[in-house]
């Protein structure tokens, strides 16, 4: 691709599509006499292509070392299911005939929604390595072409059109038919975007309640206490679990400080990384289902061997038939056993496909069929424990080193969602879809091993605001799990979506994954929906709030976008304006720091209009960043001249671990390097070494959106307090760059829209 064009600068928009209106003549005069400059750039796919065309391969070993971290990160919280699931279930009297029938929904669902749905299919439609509801949806859109305002911003150069990054390939009828379907209505388009933002705040929503609640339950008692799952640690829970049940000296007041205190300590663990964490929680995940494997099998043999025959699915049927509508009412607490479920897909970037498939297929599956079968075999001789149905099973002999493995697995259980919350947060950032936080790279080896310190601080107050609102209650209990259904029906509607547009999937293949998912998933939905009124309304408020701030930040962000696409210069026009007799070109070089891709920003009209001068070198610098540890020093620059003499346009490319730093003479020097190559004539050479002489300003441009008068009232508050609120308090666009703060000059101008 050597005559490529790197950048669409050369490109000139139709005015009646937005463009600037100057004359086509000069805009192909102009593409004719800098394309022999722009062919003998660096061509950006040469250094793009290779990362997005190649994955990344793991031996088995490295294979087999990330499904183990996998245990501590992603299978807590749907690891430790089996502490809640059967004693939440409130059906008087069980017979043999029920409690194997809810083996069976239970098998069944952990089957079909989690072995067959995530597990062999779901996982396939990773973005680049990247899972979750959002991951969904920008795969969808590197294959459709969006033009909604309301969608993700566009981030393509025109090199990109020939990498596989954004091909598409020709399909069945069905398939061409659908596209264009989706290419041609907006309202499609932005349905999309808001339903694939929707599932992104129900994640985080998730990710914030996971942590504050958990079940526990102390067979010596008989009593069922509702604590922080923050609290679960060896020496604290053991403490608290049996000092509490005993002493009215111990208040839940003081309970809920406790849990304050280690859930703070919990989050502050995150900054170690994801490595670090899976290898601190993943020996206590592989004794919880060790152990509970163990009992399985021991409770199998004793109380009723029998109990395999609720692995058939006839015992669902003989369920409802013989409890109805109160069999209807049970699957809330059936669904508990597939929360966390979803974590799998969304946990994808910091591990990778076939190590969360052997993780979940070998160990974790078996393990918990075999641990419900254990239960529900004892529960067969014992119908009467039902309430507290784990820790009654658990063997007298066992029952302390068991009570201190399941309070550290609890705190474990609360990673999978943490962790999905930095993968989803990271996406979004990527397509511009949420307000600019720091994202910091935990590892050198795994790209979407992230931590972000601004999110984690946010789920942090969102958890201690939760214990202590509820102070541990049964509304906080009656909460988890509601969002998650909707969750997975979201990830159904994208997944097909996906195997029709881009997989060109056979329709009859597609219908059979299709309705039978959205059918088992709406049936446990209509459950679920009884939840709302008792406290399952709180995770949904945490979703809301979560799309508030990611709408707001999508619709002013596609306001600006159009803004700019409108305002933009053109060659021409940029010609014309450095070329007035007026504008005086003191010498250095000027280095215009803008987040538009493609054209130049308005900002360097105005500040040309308001300073009448312009250093004798401009350079207007994009910055990228690659899904690749780090660029080598000499593909970090792609550069190319926009027009006039002394005018050049540069691409900085860096890796994810790559310090983004523009300081010191070596950037300089390297720019200068890069613009020497584009150099025709001794005069021009001698020109930028001069102008290197002579210093450097960094002109950074923050524009403020400012609604129009005949906008509604929506659209005003959205823009002017929604958007500017957030933007305020956001990070900027360029300000993780290292750039000399003596010599930078912010500029700063209102659009109205």
């Amino acid at each position: 691709m050597g005559d490529s064009k790197i950048f669409s600068l050369m490109e000139e928009e139709d005015p009646e599509n937005g463009g600037t209106g100057s004359n086509n003549d000069d805009l192909e005069r102009d593409k004719d006499e800098h394309t022999d400059v722009v062919d003998r750039t660096l061509s950006f796919s040469k250094i793009y292509q290779p990362p997005l065309n190649k994955a990344k391969t793991y031996n088995a070993m490295q294979t087999l070392l990330l499904a183990y971290q996998s245990l501590g990160v992603v299978y807590g919280d749907l690891g430790t299911s089996p502490v809640n699931v059967l004693s939440s279930i409130r059906l008087s009297n069980p017979t043999e005939e029920d409690l194997l029938g809810i083996l069976s929904l239970i098998v069944w669902t952990l089957t079909l929604l989690v072995l067959v749905k995530y597990v062999f299919i779901v996982l396939h439609a990773d973005d680049h390595g990247e899972g979750g509801t959002f991951a969904l949806y920008s795969y969808l859109c590197r294959h459709i072409n969006f033009s909604s305002k309301f969608t993700i911003r566009n981030t393509r150069l025109e090199a990109d059109d020939s990498m596989r990054f954004y091909n598409s390939s020709r399909g069945s009828a069905l398939q061409s038919k659908t596209k264009k379907f989706l290419e041609r209505s907006s309202k499609a388009q932005s349905l999309l975007t808001f339903v694939a933002l929707l599932g992104t705040c129900m994640v985080i929503g998730d990710g914030a309640l996971t942590p504050a609640t958990c079940g526990i339950f102390d067979p010596r008692s008989s009593k069922k206490l509702y604590l922080p799952l923050s609290q679960c640690t060896l020496i604290l829970l053991s403490a608290l679990q049996g000092i509490q049940s005993r002493s009215s000296k111990i208040t839940q007041g003081q309970v809920v400080f406790m849990a304050v205190v280690l859930l703070v300590a919990l989050f502050a663990f995150q900054r170690c990384g994801t490595s670090k964490v899976g290898f601190s929680f993943s020996p206590i995940m592989v004794m919880w289902f060790v152990s509970n494997v163990s009992i399985g099998i021991y409770n199998i043999f004793r109380y009723h061997p029998r109990v395999v025959k609720g692995l058939s699915p006839h015992y669902i049927y003989k369920f409802f038939a013989r409890n109805g509508k109160t069999g209807w009412d049970l699957l809330g607490a059936i669904f508990l056993s597939i929360t966390g479920a979803e974590a799998m897909f969304a946990d994808l970037g910091h591990f990778n496909k076939r190590a969360i498939q052997l993780a979940f297929s070998l160990f974790v599956y078996p393990s918990l069929v075999l641990t419900y079968a254990g239960e529900a075999a004892y529960l067969v001789k014992n119908p009467e424990k039902l309430s507290d149905a784990y820790y009654s099973s658990i063997p007298d002999q066992v029952y302390w080193p068991m009570f201190v493995i399941s309070t550290l697995s609890a705190v474990v259980s609360s990673q999978s969602m943490i962790s999905a919350s930095f993968s989803i947060v990271k996406q979004s950032l990527a397509l511009g879809c949420f307000p600019r936080v720091n994202m910091i790279h935990t590892s050198s080896k795994h790209e979407g091993q992230v931590y972000s310190p601004e999110i984690n601080y946010i789920l942090m107050i969102l958890c201690v605001a939760l214990v202590v609102g509820f102070k541990g209650g049964v509304e906080l209990s009656n909460a988890y799990g509601v969002v998650v259904i909707w969750v997975m029906i979201i990830t159904t509607f994208l997944t097909t979506l996906v195997m029709l547009v881009i997989w060109d999937t056979n329709f009859l293949l597609i219908c059979v994954f299709f309705f039978p998912c959205i059918l088992i998933e709406g049936i446990f939905m209509t459950s679920l929906l009884n939840k709302i009124p008792q406290g399952g309304w709180v995770p949904f408020a945490i979703s809301a709030f979560f799309l508030v701030i990611m709408l707001s930040w999508t619709y002013g962000r596609s306001k600006k976008s159009m803004y700019e696409a409108e305002k933009k210069m053109s060659i021409g026009e940029l010609n014309l304006m450095i070329s007035r007799a007026d504008v005086y070109r003191p010498p250095g070089i000027c280095f215009f720091c803008t987040d538009l891709v493609n054209g130049i920003p308005p900002i360097i009209r105005r500040y040309i209009e308001h300073t009448n001068s312009v250093r004798e070198i401009m350079v207007v610098v994009t910055v990228r960043t690659l899904p690749i540890k780090t660029v080598l020093p000499e593909e970090r620059l792609v550069v190319g001249k926009l027009g006039l003499e002394g005018v050049y346009r540069c691409l900085v490319q860096f890796g994810y671990k790559d310090p983004l730093s523009m300081e010191g003479d070596d950037y300089m020097a390297s720019v200068v390097e890069k613009l020497h190559e584009l150099a025709e004539t001794t005069g021009e050479r001698q020109q930028l070494e001069s102008a290197a002489e002579k210093g450097a300003v960094f002109v950074i441009g923050r524009t403020i959106l400012k609604s129009n008068k005949e906008k509604g009232w929506f659209a005003r508050f959205t823009i002017d307090h929604l958007y500017r609120f957030l933007q305020k308090n956001s990070c900027a666009a360029v300000s993780t760059l290292q750039v000399p703060p003596e010599n930078t000059l912010q500029v700063g101008m209102l659009y109205e829209i």
